[in-house]
């Protein structure tokens, strides 16, 4: 395999992880806003769904760059995610316990995309797909701060 290959397909896999990412964070926040009652933790959610949009409209045309289509994740992933949000808030559906549930979640994705860049740095991965990386991390750090202040 040519080192132009390799770089495509680990650009690729960055992509892809990335792609998944921030849409099963939108599918989340998607399936959690029904139950906010807070107005501001709402509207924070809705800006938050946004951003993930937007970090996938980029993962998305990167990866078309690549001549790569992007892939969700798997429908039993996606369900497990919506059945979790739907006990979790069965019991408890606070402003408190839905950012708990954002931090969580947010934490996890961070975790995961950064396992993602480092794997990714030592590759040769293109410095755009480690670009957005990095911005998702920095994003989700942020929403993680910005959802403290709902914490009681």
């Amino acid at each position: 395999m040519t080192e132009t290959a390799t770089r495509g397909q680990k650009t690729a896999e960055l992509l892809r992880a990335i792609y998944k990412n921030v849409k099963m964070a939108g599918d989340s926040l998607i399936d959690l806003m029904p139950k906010v009652k807070d107005e501001r933790l709402k509207s924070e959610m809705t800006v938050q769904l946004s951003t993930y949009e937007a970090f996938a409209s980029r993962a998305a045309k990167l990866l078309a760059d690549e001549g790569v289509k992007p892939e969700e994740e798997g429908f039993l992933t996606k369900m497990g995610a919506k059945m979790g949000c739907i006990m979790n808030t069965m019991r408890d559906s606070t402003a408190s316990h839905l950012a708990e549930m954002l931090i969580e979640g947010a934490t996890m994705g961070m975790n995961d995309m950064y396992k993602q860049i480092r794997e990714a740095e030592n590759t040769d991965a293109s410095e755009k797909a480690l670009r957005l990386a990095r911005d998702v991390c920095a994003y989700e750090e942020r929403t993680i701060e910005e959802m403290k202040v709902f914490l009681r």
